[in-house]
């Protein structure tokens, strides 16, 4: 698969630019590989400290091995905030803080960065990290746009370090056994996966401009999207729901590409399709009619591979989803499997009660249910070499499946995917909302 550096004009407000910073590639230092002594410390720096990065620096933690001594965020309240967290975890006032990414990947000190800042800065820092040679834990969604999705992929190999994607529910039992017996024949043939999300429709939020809270640098939170006016809650964490630019299209692709990096993931997963994108994708949705948010809030889209093999992806209150029995369903020609994070049903029952095997080559088939399953199976990877669940190249496939649902909406017609060479066939104006240029002076190079 090729990506093109090209910048194509986005005439949408919902669609966006982006950017990036290369850097030349280091060595890996050689505390990476070996035992736990305290020179092989891998050492952990998090870029975004907002409520995700709650559970990444408890994650990291909880690893023996494996310390938090670096935290940046261009809300200095919300560094000071993480940094409290970590230096209480390790016990001491270790733990930098910064504004700038750069600054603090360029520290020698690291060995990972953990990427979890908005959807439209995943390639500008995932890039630079890897550029540097630190291995990185890249959150969901992989990528704003299909095109910064393969510039990250591009240099993760380039640089020969390790990403681990943040869709979990690779690691996670109920998913594994789901996945398990859908791919070992237990409910027949398997030709339909429903993967599904709950509604979030968003109507609220006041779309009056305002002025960003006291301490936020939102030019630098804006970076390489087009100038934004804020509104409020936009960079907050809300009680009742997450934080605003989650809604925002020139932050990010809503909740289509926020729960769908997760349940189209493992419904590629379960269908044998980690490495084979769709041929056709037709996709309808709904906008909101008022409010702050911008972004699709109820959605229907189907996608159908080469050998005929259907993907369904919808909010859970369209009529063609088959009740409420899980985030995926996978339905074969003798029975289905359904599963939530905690929960696995089948039909036939009894098929969720049966011995699993132990040493399975593709499913750990884990006995917890803990994203801590999820970080180790990073660390295994740096440290010994084992098989990733969520590396760079399943992720950016499954994410390029969200953005091409949201595109199938924006242009309301049914699209045609070339998966090898992440293009539309023979459709220009489709190819336009794999891109956008990023706002000066941001670039991303690759």
């Amino acid at each position: 698969m090729k990506i093109s550096n090209s910048s194509r004009p986005i005439p949408r407000r919902r669609f966006l630019q982006y950017g990036g910073l290369a850097v030349a590639p280091m060595i890996l230092p050689s505390r990476l590989f070996g035992d736990l002594s305290p020179s092989n410390t891998l050492h952990v720096g998090i870029v975004g400290a907002g409520s995700r990065s709650t559970a990444h620096v408890e994650m990291f933690s909880r690893i023996p091995g494996v310390r938090v001594v670096a935290v940046c965020d261009v809300w200095p309240k919300s560094a000071a905030q993480r940094k409290q967290s970590v230096d209480s975890l390790n016990g001491d006032s270790h733990c930098k803080t910064y504004h700038d990414y750069r600054d603090m990947i360029a520290d020698p000190e690291l060995d990972i960065v953990s990427v979890v800042v908005p959807d439209h800065w995943h390639a500008l820092v995932a890039t630079e990290a890897a550029n540097r040679g630190k291995h990185v834990y890249l959150e969901k969604p992989f990528s704003y746009t299909v095109e910064e999705g393969r510039a990250i992929v591009e240099a993760v190999k380039r640089n020969g370090v390790k990403l681990q994607h943040g869709t979990q529910q690779r690691s996670n039992r109920y998913f594994q056994r789901a996945t398990y017996l859908a791919r070992h024949g237990f409910i027949g043939e398997v030709n339909k996966v429903y993967s599904t999300a709950n509604i979030f429709k968003c109507q609220e939020g006041d779309p009056t401009p305002v002025s960003p809270p006291e301490g936020l640098d939102y030019d630098f939170f804006t970076g390489p999207a087009p100038v934004t006016p804020y509104v409020e809650g936009l960079a907050e964490w809300r009680p009742t729901a997450p934080a605003g630019w989650y809604f925002i299209r020139n932050f990010s692709g809503g909740w289509i590409t926020t729960w769908g990096a997760h349940n189209i993931d493992s419904a590629q997963w379960i269908l044998g399709k980690d490495n084979e994108a769709p041929r056709t994708i037709e996709a309808k949705g709904t906008f909101p009619e008022e409010g702050a948010c911008e972004t699709v809030w109820e959605w229907y889209s189907e996608f159908t591979y080469a050998d005929r093999k259907k993907l369904i992806f919808a909010s859970t209150n369209r009529p063609e989803i088959p009740g409420k029995l899980g985030y995926i369903v996978a339905v074969g020609d003798e029975g289905w499997v359904a599963a939530t994070r905690n929960s696995i049903t089948s039909n036939p029952p009894h098929l969720t009660q049966m011995v699993w095997p132990k040493d399975d080559p593709e499913f750990s088939l884990l006995q917890s249910e803990s994203d801590l399953d999820h970080f180790e199976n990073f660390i295994d990877a740096i440290r010994q070499g084992k098989r990733q669940n969520a590396p760079a190249e399943i992720g950016h496939l499954s994410t390029t499946l969200c953005h091409l649902a949201n595109i199938g909406i924006e242009v309301q017609r049914p699209l045609h995917w070339d998966g090898q060479e992440e293009r539309f066939v023979n459709d220009a104006h489709a190819d336009r909302f794999l891109s956008r240029p990023m706002r000066a002076p941001w670039s991303l190079e690759v």
